[in-house]
């Protein structure tokens, strides 16, 4: 199936040829755009403030949502944080083979290799799950920490100023307290089949969960929709165009030997994609738990260099923040544009709310449903207020923040953040180009997974279903690279946060689902310390 796959992709690249220089692309793009103009204007309609500033009404629902499961859960973002450290450190696990939740069982028929693993799951044989709690977090970061710490950061500081950085830390934290619960009704609610495979995410705790089946099935069969239709776009499509830019960029721009071969660039990644999605989950969580610690690493690591290179200005940066957040100077919309900037871009890069994360942690490995909620309430710490932060300080101190000539679009936003950074590490726009490339590729495979779910959900559990989807994420790793489909990545991106709708009832009608988890599950770590 594998040389299939890889067959059809080169079969695929000279109809794509073609079709580029015949501009097929634009008068699908036109199309596409006039077809589907209203659900993006709907999915992204702006409220007005004043005059000049106005807030997208999805960021509403995501915002409050997140101060509301803050309160509910007794500020679990904050009290919990120790914990969730000490349970991905494995400080817990102990209490797996404790307690009266149903472990996973394989059919005995289940065809395995000759060290008994199923190669067509996830699941490490003799554990309750899949995959471990460390890879389910890598595997949910790998989607998130991306171009929007990279691009959308410097989007965000240039139009609302240094203190834009505040709120976006702040809504980071609210964050934390959607990803817990979403994330413990993804394993709390998730589906097993007999060869062991978890089938986790919104779709099951909607329909399992919710008391009006009827409610639960429509809510999860557009959660499904949603969530294929964002795979292919913001995580495909969007992820691979702008990786390619960036690398024509840094290889000579329009001299590069890769100008007006997007294609070919893109050939190569689906190719890598199609390798390790093929696997399923069990080969994405091994890629991205090597992929996401080394790349986070290697971005914190460097902006933290140029900060301290610049030591002196550290105390200049911060104080820029804080008065930029409240008293803003010379920044459109004041301190309501300000606080809007860095909710938006918050929002817009850890995908609290949204649902997607909960279908990569409802694999783990764990009889605690709580367990990976608490897990999970970390990645808005480290995509947004640990990544984020340090791209924005990174800009306020080398001086690349003007809100009067803000970048127009996130190619132009990327060359500012990696400008910024070769201002004091001549040579790191090479670097910052691997760590771009690395970013688009973990999110694509993790969103191949998410889509997958989505698809299967809808269309059945079978091989030829499997093979079908992955052909097509594939193949539109090569358009994304080779074509200009603005309007087919803008509808996609909409329905990312479509997911949201969906997303957040179940969330807020299931929440003391949760609560009861959280209890059960803290009662079991201080039994386990007494």
């Amino acid at each position: 199936m594998k040389k299939k796959l890889l067959s059809l992709l080169f079969l695929a690249v000279p109809f794509l040829t073609i079709a580029q220089e015949k501009g097929l692309d634009q008068q699908i793009d036109e199309a596409f755009g006039s077809a589907t103009g209203w659900f993006v204007d709907f999915i992204f309609y702006q409220i007005p403030f004043t005059d000049t500033i106005s807030i997208y009404w999805v960021l509403f629902p995501l915002i409050l949502g997140a101060g509301y499961f803050t309160i509910y859960f007794n500020f679990i973002n904050f009290r919990g944080f120790i914990t969730s450290i000490n349970i991905v450190r494995g400080k817990y696990d102990g209490l797996e083979g404790k307690g009266d939740a149903k472990a996973i069982e394989v059919d005995g028929s289940v065809s395995k290799t000759e060290d008994g693993d199923n190669p067509d799951t996830a699941r490490v044989e003799g554990h309750d799950g899949e995959v471990s709690h460390f890879q389910a977090l890598t595997a949910a970061l790998s989607a998130t920490v991306g171009l929007g710490n990279i691009a959308g950061v410097a989007i965000a500081v240039s139009i609302g100023g240094a203190g834009a950085t505040f709120w976006m830390i702040v809504a980071g934290f609210l964050g934390m307290a959607s990803k817990f619960v979403e994330c413990t009704l993804g394993v709390k609610y998730r589906d097993i089949a007999a060869d062991g495979t978890v089938y986790g995410g919104p779709m099951y705790y909607l329909t399992k969960g919710l008391k009006s089946k009827t409610l639960g099935k429509i809510l999860a069969g557009a959660f499904a929709i949603f969530v294929i239709g964002g795979s292919f776009g913001g995580g495909n499509m969007f992820q691979v165009n702008q990786a390619f830019q960036l690398v024509q960029n840094i290889t000579g721009g329009n001299e590069s030997f890769l100008a007006g071969k997007g294609w070919l660039f893109g050939l190569i990644m689906a190719v890598l994609v199609g390798i390790v999605i093929i696997g399923g989950i069990k080969k994405i969580a091994k890629v991205t738990d090597k992929i996401v610690p080394f790349m986070v690493a290697i971005y914190v690591g460097a902006a933290l260099f140029v900060i301290f290179a610049n030591y002196d200005m550290i105390g200049a940066a911060f104080s820029q923040i804080f008065n930029g957040a409240f008293s803003p100077e010379g920044i459109a919309g004041g301190a309501v544009g300000v606080l809007i900037q860095g909710f938006r871009r918050a929002a817009f890069s850890n995908e609290a709310g949204i649902g997607s994360a909960s279908i990569a942690h409802s694999a783990v490995k764990t009889k605690y449903a709580a367990s990976e909620g608490m897990v999970a309430l970390l990645e808005p710490f480290i995509d947004t207020v640990v990544v984020c932060t340090m791209t924005a300080l990174v800009l306020i101190i080398t001086g690349f923040v003007d809100p009067l000539n803000p970048p127009a679009n996130d190619a132009q936003a990327i060359l500012l953040t990696s400008s910024a950074f070769a201002s004091s590490i001549s040579w790191f726009p090479y670097l910052l180009t691997v760590a771009v490339v690395l970013f688009a590729f973990s999110s694509m495979i993790s969103w191949s997974y998410y889509g997958f779910q989505g698809w299967v959900y809808l269309f059945g559990r079978s091989k030829k279903m499997e093979y079908t989807y992955k052909v097509i994420f594939c193949v539109f790793v090569i358009i994304g690279a080779a074509a200009s489909l603005g309007s087919v990545i803008g509808f996609s991106d909409a329905m990312v946060f479509a997911m949201m709708v969906p997303n957040m009832i179940g969330l807020i009608i299931l929440a003391p689902k949760v609560k009861e988890e959280l209890k059960k599950y803290m009662n079991a770590i201080k039994n386990s310390e007494a």
